[in-house]
């Protein structure tokens, strides 16, 4: 799923190799395992801070803050994974670009997107436009004015990373900062590795091997800055990934200023772009 980076994309060489998405290796709902978050305290998950999240991501994702806009957005940026498209960057190549069709489908049984699940699935793993092209990115566009294709994609986005991610977080006893760290882990790299790409779990081990996380009593700070320089390894493995800066210039700042609780305001640039949020909002 994801990474825009669409203005540097054109100068990089992307590898053939890179058959499967990342972000949606083992993407369902029971794929990343952890403690249940039931009685745990209102972390990202409250209203006013997962849009807090929501903006944050897209200002990497589609350098705005406007992350409503993004229901529509749909290109092949160049990174092996097909279309991306949607609020979180769903990708045809992933396969959780068709799970948002699917859901949708099962709301919409007539809906424009429909006759194309059969291209979908068979360009599942693949960078392949068949059957697909620009018929199937104006019915995107079209079918994104739908409410009940804005509750199919905040569905499948919360169902494959928003909710796994926070889970796992509370479960490593991290805060509000911490739970967003790995959403934003989440949404990059996925759960489990593909060829070429590192995801979320292995970042995590990594982490884990030079830090203990604050569940056991680690210190949370030294925690995230292991899961970060992790982080920041595996982004530099795939050149679609290589500009570093949503850890360096947004995630790390707010860590090395100690807003554990992510508060605004926030002040933070993407790939050169600054941005500010003063206050917090609900969805």
């Amino acid at each position: 799923m994801t990474h825009t980076l669409r203005r540097l994309l054109p100068f990089v060489l992307v590898l053939s190799v890179l058959a499967f998405c990342a972000a949606c290796t083992s993407a369902s709902g029971a794929s990343s395992p952890g403690a249940s978050n039931s009685g745990a305290p209102a972390g990202l998950d409250a209203p006013a801070k997962k849009e807090l999240a929501m903006r944050l991501v897209s200002s990497a994702e589609n350098s705005s803050l406007d992350w409503k806009a993004q229901y529509g957005y749909i290109e092949d940026i160049g990174d092996g994974r097909g279309y991306t498209a949607g609020i979180v960057g769903f990708c045809t190549g992933c396969g959780d670009l068709l799970m948002v069709v699917e859901r949708f489908t099962a709301a919409r049984p007539d809906n424009a997107l429909a006759p194309f699940r059969g291209a979908l699935r068979a360009v599942k793993g693949s960078a392949s436009h068949n059957g697909l092209g620009r018929a199937f990115t104006e019915a995107w566009k079209k079918a994104a004015e739908d409410p009940a294709m804005r509750k199919a994609q905040n569905a499948e986005r919360d169902r494959l990373y928003f909710d796994p991610a926070v889970t796992r977080a509370k479960a490593d006893g991290l805060g509000t900062l911490g739970q967003f760290i790995y959403y934003d882990a989440y949404v990059m790299h996925g759960y489990g590795n593909a060829r070429g790409s590192v995801g979320f779990r292995t970042i995590r081990e990594q982490a884990l091997r030079k830090a203990e996380s604050p569940g056991p009593g680690g210190d949370e700070s030294t925690y995230l800055h292991a899961f970060l320089d992790a982080r920041v390894a595996a982004m530099r493995r795939e050149p679609s990934h290589s500009d570093t800066s949503r850890v360096d210039t947004e995630q790390r700042v707010f860590l090395d200023k100690g807003n554990l609780n992510l508060d605004a305001p926030l002040a933070w640039k993407v790939y050169g772009d600054s941005y500010r949020i003063d206050t917090e909002q609900t969805e």
